[in-house]
């Protein structure tokens, strides 16, 4: 009988995949010996694998390039890194090795792309697209940017009165974008996004506060919708309105050149994952083309503000399996020497699925459990597989350590985990590894973060120091 943990796996999926094999019936990630990272570490640990991160931004690069040969596309393709995704200097700096440019989101991140211009890492002519509610110290921050020579500073306006803040303290002209307020899906809980101006208000918010605006360039018209490019009939209308405006606001705008359709491609959350990236990037591509040449007017080059594409699938989480508690006749409970709230936030916050795979015992049986953090919250918890919705793993023995894997957890949990900062509950954030690996394939760890002490937690609390 086929009863065994590698069985299942075998059975439901293609396996081994890309970046998941078995080496020595244990499993590997990318090549990275997993059970080594454990004994050479211990458990909880956060993991980043860097090469991954550019990996992703050379793909997308890739189906643009291949897109745009494909549709005899006149306009350029720029790839931006949305920094909220991850801001850690790690991150940005296998980042920035690809030749990119970068979005920010609030006043702080211009901070860092000061730091990193001063390292040589970002230059006058990286694009840096300034997203969000802009208010004082944003504002300021932004002008202090641009008035120091970063010319390819683009302010995205959010709301009406943007333009005479930075007018204000920006010293001479300067270019700008506007983002649309697109419309929700049905089923969100309201009917247009509080982000940007609203379709029908843009061409008069231009004539209005733009168009004589001699201080003033509008360079940049922003799309973005939070349920990110899917193939489905909501994205292709919302683009086609927004190729409406674009077209609209060009024929009374020479100097808009540039079309930014945000972020939002989806990574991979189930050994069954499937999106055809291709396609969809070569059929934007093609819309954008084609109600170009309908109305007559030169098409855009595009811009792109990918964050959880390029840094989740670069992210892991080892845990191990403490003890098993069994409730009642059918739910064992299996418990974590961690927090999902703490280190997964988004498993708690969003019900996010990631992948989900035992690091050892393979080749053992299996049995469905629960999994539960050590927190005193009963939401601390995580019952079911994208892919199959439930969770097996290898049956638990006392006498044989269970580790157990989370994998593609790259972007935002370490930002909306409070990183070096309280936790609930006062569960210590785990250490934190990087993963590298040179040009000869081989690889290489280094400690990047040890694990909370109680000392850290107390410290801030005010126990210390009185």
């Amino acid at each position: 009988m086929n009863t065994k943990y590698i069985d299942l796996i075998s059975q439901t999926f293609d396996f081994p995949q890309e970046e998941f094999k078995l080496e020595d019936k244990t499993l590997e990630f990318h090549d990275v010996d997993l059970m080594q990272l454990v004994e050479d570490y211990g458990t909880p640990l956060k993991f980043t694998y860097l090469p991954q991160i550019s990996n992703n931004i050379q793909r997308a690069k890739g189906w643009f390039a291949k897109a745009i040969k494909n549709n005899k596309y006149k306009g350029k393709y720029n790839y931006c890194y949305c920094t909220k995704s991850s801001h850690f200097k790690h991150v940005l700096d296998e980042a920035l090795t690809n030749d990119i440019h970068i979005e920010t989101s609030s006043a702080f991140d211009i901070d860092i792309v000061e730091n990193l211009k001063v390292e040589g890492k970002i230059t006058d002519k990286t694009y840096v697209i300034c997203n969000g509610f802009k208010r004082a110290q944003y504002v300021t921050n932004i002008a202090r940017l641009i008035n120091s020579g970063q010319k390819n500073c683009i302010p995205i306006i959010d709301n009406y009165e943007e333009i005479d803040l930075l007018s204000e303290e920006i010293k001479g002209k300067f270019n700008i974008g506007i983002r649309i307020a697109s419309e929700e899906e049905p089923k969100f809980e309201f009917y247009t996004s509080r982000l940007g101006i609203g379709y029908k208000n843009i061409v008069p918010f231009y004539k209005n506060q733009i168009q004589d605006n001699k201080k003033v360039k509008l360079k940049m018209l922003h799309f973005f919708i939070n349920t990110g490019i899917r193939d489905n009939a909501y994205y292709w209308n919302e683009l086609a309105k927004c190729l409406k405006v674009y077209t609209s606001l060009k024929k009374i705008c020479p100097s808009l050149d540039s079309l930014n359709i945000g972020g939002g491609f989806p990574i991979k959350n189930s050994l069954a994952f499937e999106f055809d990236y291709e396609y969809m990037i070569d059929e934007i591509i093609n819309q954008i083309n084609l109600a170009c040449e309908n109305e007559d007017v030169a098409v855009p080059n595009i811009f792109t503000e990918f964050g959880s594409f390029t840094v989740g699938e670069s992210g892991g989480a080892i845990y191990e399996v403490l003890y098993q508690k069994q409730q009642n006749d059918r739910e064992k409970w299996n418990m974590i020497n961690s927090s999902f709230i703490t280190t997964l936030p988004d498993t708690w916050a969003i019900n996010k699925r990631f992948i989900m795979l035992p690091i050892n015992r393979w080749y053992e049986s299996y049995e469905r459990v629960l999994l539960g953090g050590l927190t005193c919250d009963s939401d601390d918890y995580y019952n079911s597989e994208q892919h199959m919705n439930a969770i097996y793993l290898p049956k638990y023995n006392k006498d044989k350590p269970l580790y157990i894997g989370f994998f593609n957890t790259g972007a935002y949990q370490e930002t909306i985990g409070g990183f070096g900062g309280l936790q609930h509950c006062l569960i210590p954030s785990p250490k934190h590894i990087l993963i590298n690996k040179d040009a000869d394939g081989n690889i290489t760890t280094k400690l990047f973060a040890e694990q909370q002490k109680s000392e850290d937690l107390l410290k801030i609390l005010g126990y210390h120091g009185q």
